[in-house]
């Protein structure tokens, strides 16, 4: 889409000297502007800052990946390191007195001072392989290229205010963007996000979000104009790799937690584009661009939730001026009326600046939080709602989500999916639904635990939340679906009224030839106001000797008597609850058991709380060929 049409030698690009995205420090009219309950916040989380106690990142503790497999000990200092010179920084911005300037540079200092700016997770790029970063070899990941945008952004900002300090501050910075960032993303085509080295193979996130980041120390930090055609062209070049194969209908299967650093970071890199070349690089009209925009309200059931299939939690807050911006871009008013709505819910409009808060939201990325403050004066003036649209269908990646009314909470929502077991962040879960009433969750999709090493491993399925036997999905035998691009829906259909919407696929393909199937029909059934249906129209090979059904609720579950699932409120987390519904199945064809799912991650603690319920239907004397159906109502 890019390379195609701009090529580096025709492109007006802003030079270093004259490219201006936000207001400096020192440019006090922008900061002063800002609403005062805004910039007290800030303040507020700069001064909470002033007092932290930069932890130190020991090598064992980077080690804890290659020797136990724990991510999190070491991710946990590395990401609040950071987060807090941002908010020394902005606070700083804001308040223009020289306060925070001293705390901020101990903070930039101390980041380059770092071996690696990655995490450890992410040492598998280099040559010497996983154990202490290798500082001969640079490699670049997803937060070395965070990293360097910060400190691009730091040094933009308040630059003036560093070099107070010491004039040696700044060159540090540019010569270790240089080292790290500008200088190997450049030269190398193998690294893997880049979409090079396998033309085969469609990058995930990992390439528009570091693009967005090296492109703003290109624009910021690169001095040569050469090196910044060429960079602006290999950009552009490896960022089609990620566009130009992405599903036409814009749904990511990776999750809407996923969309804002895929789609979300492919709208940061255009905009960057379009503003360092003054419009000469616009695609906002492109269909695909607007369909990977609006797959954020599309995926939306009500307040904090959202359809979780793949590794994504089951609610999400995402960013607010990131939505309105995106919206803005593709002429959007429900996109951007959404961006609104979430500012108004997450307090961004107008956060309270007492005494004892803590600044109410942490900063995201610099660039996001600068144009989030750029736009917070017409946003406060704008629409807000959240669309909640009736109907979706996604052909591509096979997709439905369906409610009884649009822009309405009120009443059924079901959301159900096809497509393949290779996908991004995949789960096995070909046929898997989600049920919602009055917005709250009857069915759900656990989501995935926190990340470690094993998640990204051989042994990811071991892993019961990437189970099908962990959906709501049947079990033939004892054998669950496999993962594989081969292991997929087939022979999709679907359609919608004003009565109803409907998805029916074969999920046959989807378990491996042991399991003995010739066809697994699932039809998932909305009925507009009165309820769900889903029919499993079945055809083994042979007589089956077990045949189960899970479900997995946050409810409470009454299954005493035969025939019936009564699902009851439960307290989720503090201020969320479950639904209630009831499940009706043939008694003649199933007994049902329950089984409680106690949760000790943290992630998935802070979505259900202590516990899912699993609920397993199993077959009575199953048959060769047959059909069920359950029906889910109030």
């Amino acid at each position: 889409m890019l390379s195609q049409r701009y090529q580096p030698d025709t492109l007006n690009l802003i030079s270093k000297i004259d490219w201006h995205p936000y207001a400096t420090a020192e440019e006090r009219p922008f900061w002063q502007s800002l609403p005062e309950s805004t910039r007290q916040a800030y303040i507020r989380r700069g001064e909470i800052a002033q007092g932290y106690d930069w932890p130190s990142l020991k090598a064992t503790l980077f080690l804890e990946v290659a020797r136990i497999g724990n991510r999190y000990n070491y991710q946990q200092m590395y990401f609040e390191r950071r987060s807090k010179v941002l908010d020394l920084v902005l606070a700083e911005c804001m308040e223009g007195q020289g306060r925070f300037v001293d705390a901020a540079v101990n903070g930039i200092w101390l980041l380059c001072e770092e071996s690696y700016w990655g995490i450890p997770a992410h040492l598998y790029a280099q040559r010497a392989g996983v154990g202490l970063p290798d500082t001969a070899e640079p490699t670049v990941d997803l937060f070395a290229a965070e990293t360097a945008s910060l400190l691009a952004y730091a040094l933009y900002l308040i630059g003036a205010q560093l070099d107070t300090v010491s004039p040696l501050i700044r060159p540090r910075i540019e010569r270790e963007i240089d080292l790290r960032i500008l200088t190997p993303n450049l030269e190398r085509d193998d690294f893997w996000w880049m979409g090079f080295a396998d033309p085969d193979h469609r990058p995930n996130n990992w390439n528009p979000w570091i693009h967005s980041n090296w492109l703003t120390c290109v624009l910021l930090v690169e001095p040569d104009d050469t090196r910044r055609r060429a960079a602006v062209g290999k950009i552009m070049h490896s960022l089609d790799k990620f566009i130009d194969p992405y599903p036409t209908d814009g749904g990511c299967d990776e999750g809407p937690s996923y969309w804002g650093r895929a789609a979300a970071s492919m709208y940061d890199c255009l905009e960057l584009l379009d503003r360092a070349t003054s419009g000469q690089i616009d695609v906002w009209e492109e269909p695909v661009v607007q369909a990977m925009g609006q797959f954020i309200y599309r995926a939306h059931i009500a307040g904090d939730y959202v359809v979780n299939f793949a590794d994504a939690p089951g609610i999400l807050r995402p960013e607010a001026g990131l939505i309105y911006g995106y919206g803005k871009r593709i002429h959007d008013p429900d996109m951007m009326a959404m961006g609104v709505w979430e500012a108004h819910r997450q307090n961004i409009l107008n956060p309270d600046t007492g005494p004892d808060t803590d600044g109410n939201r942490p900063n995201k990325s610099a660039g996001r939080e600068l144009a989030l403050l750029v736009s917070l004066a017409e946003m406060a003036e704008a629409e807000s709602y959240a669309p909640l649209p009736r109907d979706v269908w996604l052909p591509v990646i096979e997709d439905m989500f369906a409610r009884d009314q649009a822009r309405a909470t009120d009443g059924f929502y079901v959301a159900a999916k096809g497509g393949h077991n290779a996908e991004s962040h995949n789960h096995n879960d070909i046929g898997q639904f989600v049920a919602f009433i009055d917005g709250l969750p009857v069915l759900v999709d656990a989501g995935v635990e926190t990340y470690s090493v094993k998640t990204f491993s051989p042994q990811r399925y071991e892993i019961w939340t990437m189970q099908s036997a962990y959906h709501n999905l049947p079990t033939i035998n004892g054998i669950m679906q496999a993962p594989g691009e081969e292991y997929a829906a087939r022979d999709a259909h679907y359609q919608a009224d004003d009565q109803r919407a409907v998805l029916s696929l074969d999920i046959a393909g989807a378990y491996p030839p042991e399991a003995g199937l010739r066809t697994w029909r699932r039809t998932v059934r909305l009925e507009r106001g009165q309820g769900i249906t889903v029919e499993d129209a079945y055809a083994l090979n042979s007589p089956p000797k077990t045949l189960t059904l899970s479900l997995l609720t946050p409810c409470a579950v009454d299954a005493t008597a035969a025939g019936v699932l009564r699902l009851n409120p439960r307290a989720i987390t503090e201020g969320r609850e479950s639904g209630s519904a009831t499940i009706t199945y043939k008694a003649s064809k199933f007994s049902a058991a329950v089984e409680p799912i106690i949760i000790d991650d943290i992630q998935l603690r802070g979505v259900w709380g202590e516990q899912l319920c699993r609920i397993v239907l199993t077959a009575v004397q199953p048959a060769q060929q047959d059909t069920w159906t359950l029906t889910i109502t109030r």
